[in-house]
């Protein structure tokens, strides 16, 4: 071989390269295409895979006319990919973003193509390289920009100021109120100097949650009461901390043990001086102050708050069993995993079902409890309101029956416990139940504080199949009215992405509520819903049925599988039912929104909303197919023994692990409760630390995350947040979304923020715990405070 021969195969090795990496490009459209048109979808894929094929072998042979081709194809893809989405970034990325690199590379090519085939090239191909690199550039620079998905109408609205005497003293429960408001009227920390808050303090719990295998999760938000901050950890330890330093001052371990699903969402609070104050020359009496402790395996704990001992003159030396009355409880199946309700005197429970192994589950009956005492008050089982306190002899609750898992809510003046109902069991299969059982299932249940007996309840789903159980606490607020008043209302978010807003005293709605037709399955021996109510009066939010165009991917290769594994899936909206069929389910029971539940500035009348935007796919199993190992603690195959079929639950994901639909997959979102409009919404969460197949991508593009967490309100205009997948705490502009500050977390957090004034130092601090995000294998034991430096204040 000569030189000039050597040379010129020197020359085409890359010309030969591009064209192969075009028709490969060209063969997985071609025949995914071909795929996706039988199924009548689009035609595009195929069509621009045989003109790639085309090009790419043009390429390879060094003719310039594949080039001219392949800048036809990218072409005509820029105007379908208009045409499909619009004006949409995220979308036309997908769409638009690899072609676009290789029509860089194509165009570099170009003068040797020319060279090749015997021509002489000019310096035209290098302007359009230039053009497509501007593009390109600008594409990828515009990815790390913060953009609303709503632009707020009313950005430079001002924070209310704290009225003298009614700042927060102390946040003595869950939602900081038993209204659920996770508000706090402060505003030492303010939008002007949010900038400079730094860690004041971090502590340690020495609990690490393990997520492989037993799905450990810190969830907790703690307490303050005084110069004491109350911590749970994911396995039921409690500490007790400096407010002001973090210094540990107890700790208490109920040695509680369950297979799976660990985790500590909050203590319940008791001042039994508040209730019956005793004279002040008295000395301290133990247990005046008591916090209550879920356990794992079903237990209340009542623990001295100054102390960390066990109140002895609760229950049996300071725990109640609450497996008592329920029959048979096989290890795991039924465990207290979201906090006590401290109302009044008294405190309440529901309890966690493993929804899906059998008709015969734990009853889900809800309990309250003396809280000095121990001793049952009142009993309510839906499935038999008979029974009021313990069953009779011989008898349990009622197996099966809908339970109460996510917080409840308690209105003192009104006397109204409020109850966020959910399904029985199993999930996706309900022929077998009960009138009694469907009456109470998702819904709203208001009991009377007293008797426990049901005052009124709303259904949010009716003869529930898609686990739509009520995953959050209530919110109690007083909202404005067409008169000058206002009106005691209670709003409810759901997993279906609707958000309820009901009248708390008589459960009337006082947001319009539609009955609307809804698909219908087709599965022998089930009966479906022919309406479901539908919230039309507020917001929704994620849940738009999805169209093939709403498919995506980080490349067309992906977007392409999705619309596959879409177009083989029936997609009817919120209710499609199940069926032996892949049916989609969007959102999936994750949500939605789930239990972090709402926070609220009652001052401004804004309500705060975080969601995730995740699917399900869905079918059920016939008995004599399902997979003898099946558990399903949350995705997989589910037994559902009792029934005729199992069911499968898989995440509606690309091949890179990535949600199938366009971003954001997750958001922040605040809503007028006055006009009852959208006022913003933000994508909350990059892919700093998750990505492709799990990888972490260390860029932070704000395309909006999947979220699991609470937030917090402040008076100052804040909202403070950090249950995304990367790992941050953030604050945001409550009157713009726009993120105003955020702060690195060691590892990612499900917490909820809470914030408090020292009495002590009279520094203002926000506390959060972070014991992992979900999906993420980085897991810790942090409480973590800040504040702003002295001379800041």
């Amino acid at each position: 071989m000569t030189d000039t021969e050597q040379q010129a195969r020197a020359r085409r090795w890359p010309l030969v390269a591009l064209g192969a990496l075009t028709l490969l490009m060209g063969a997985f459209l071609a025949v995914g295409g071909g795929w996706l048109a039988m199924l009548g979808g689009s035609w595009y894929f195929v069509l621009a895979g045989i003109a790639l094929l085309a090009s790419g072998f043009l390429v390879v042979r060094g003719n310039p006319a594949g080039a001219w081709l392949f800048a036809l194809v990218l072409l005509a893809t820029a105007f379908w990919a208009l045409a499909d989405v619009g004006l949409r970034f995220w979308p036309l990325v997908s769409r638009l973003m690899a072609l676009g690199v290789l029509g860089l590379l194509m165009a570099l090519a170009y003068p040797a193509l020319v060279r090749a085939s015997g021509g002489k090239p000019g310096k035209g191909a290098y302007g359009v390289a230039v053009l497509l690199l501007a593009a390109l550039v600008a594409a990828g620079g515009y990815a790390f920009v913060p953009a609303p998905v709503v632009a707020a109408r009313n950005p430079g609205q001002p924070a209310t100021p704290v009225a003298p005497g009614s700042a927060q003293k102390d946040w003595l429960h869950w939602g900081n109120t038993t209204a659920g408001s996770r508000f706090a009227a402060l505003e030492q920390i303010t939008r002007a100097n949010v900038g400079q808050l730094q860690v004041a303090w971090t502590a340690h719990t020495g609990d690490i949650p393990q997520s492989t295998g037993s799905g450990a999760e810190d969830q907790n938000t703690p307490l303050q009461v005084g110069d004491t901050v109350y911590v749970c950890t994911a396995y039921g330890r409690v500490l007790a901390l400096d407010a002001d330093t973090g210094a540990e001052r107890w700790k208490f371990d109920p040695q509680a043990k369950a297979p799976n699903w660990q985790r500590c969402r909050g203590l319940g609070y008791f001042d039994q001086d508040a209730e019956a104050p005793v004279a002040t020359a008295q000395p301290a009496a133990a247990c005046r102050q008591r916090l209550f402790l879920p356990t794992l395996d079903a237990r209340l704990i009542a623990i001295d708050a100054r102390t960390g001992q066990p109140c002895a003159d609760f229950g049996t030396n300071g725990t109640v069993d609450l497996s008592v009355g329920m029959g048979e409880i096989p290890f795991g199946w039924y465990q207290q995993t979201s906090t006590p309700l401290v109302a009044g005197r008294l405190v309440v429970v529901g309890g966690r079902v493993a929804d899906n192994w059998s008709v015969d589950e734990p009853p889900g009956v809800v309990r309250a409890f003396d809280a000095v005492t121990g001793q049952l008050a009142w009993a309510w089982d839906s499935g038999n309101p008979a029974i009021t306190k313990l069953p009779p002899e011989g008898q349990t609750y009622t197996r099966g029956s809908p339970n109460v898992w996510a917080a409840m809510s308690y209105d003192a003046k009104l006397g109204l416990v409020y109850l966020p109902t959910g399904n029985a069991t199993p999930d996706f299969w309900g022929a077998h139940r009960t009138p009694e059982e469907e009456k109470y299932s998702s819904s709203i249940v208001a009991l009377d504080a007293a008797t426990g007996r049901v005052r009124w309840h709303f259904q949010t789903t009716h003869h529930d199949l898609w686990d739509f159980d009520l995953p959050s606490q209530p919110l109690l607020v007083d909202v404005p009215n067409a008169q000058g008043g206002t009106d005691p209302a209670l709003v409810q978010t759901t997993k279906q992405g609707e958000i309820f807003m009901l009248n708390r005293e008589t459960g009337v709605p006082l947001a319009e509520v539609q009955e609307k037709p809804v698909p219908q399955g087709n599965l022998p021996g089930e009966r479906y819903a022919p309406t479901q109510p539908f919230s039309v009066g507020m917001p929704s939010i994620g849940n738009t049925t999805l169209v093939e165009s709403d498919m995506w991917g980080a490349t067309p290769f992906d977007q392409l599988l999705c619309r596959i594994q879409f177009k083989g899936m029936r997609s009817e909206g919120v209710y499609t039912p199940p069926g032996l069929d892949h049916a989609l389910q969007m959102p999936g029971s994750l949500g939605g929104m789930n239990w972090g539940s709402v926070s609220v500035d009652p001052t401004t009348s804004t309500m705060f909303v975080n969601d995730m935007r995740l699917g399900l796919a869905n079918y059920m199993i016939p008995r004599e197919k399902m997979p003898k190992n099946a558990s399903g603690i949350e995705m997989g195959a589910v037994p559902q023994a009792g029934t005729p079929y199992g069911a499968m639950r898989q995440r509606f994901l690309s091949q890179l692990g990535i949600p199938c639909q366009a971003p954001p997959f997750g958001t922040m979102s605040a809503i007028d409760l006055k006009s009852r409009q959208l006022l913003w919404q933000v994508p909350v969460g990059t892919v700093q630390d998750t990505g492709p197949l799990g990888i972490k991508m260390h860029l932070p593009i704000p395309i909006g995350m999947p979220t699991l967490g609470p937030s917090l309100a402040t008076q100052s205009g804040l909202v403070f947040f950090a249950g995304t997948q990367d790992y941050y705490l953030r604050a945001f502009d409550s009157a713009s979304g726009k993120e105003v500050w955020k702060a690195r977390l060691p590892v990612g957090s499900q917490g909820g923020p809470m914030t408090y004034v020292s009495p002590k130092s009279g520094r203002q601090y926000v506390l959060v715990t972070a014991g992992g995000a979900r999906q993420s294998p980085d897991r810790g034991d942090y409480v973590i405070a800040y504040a702003l430096p002295p001379a800041a204040r």
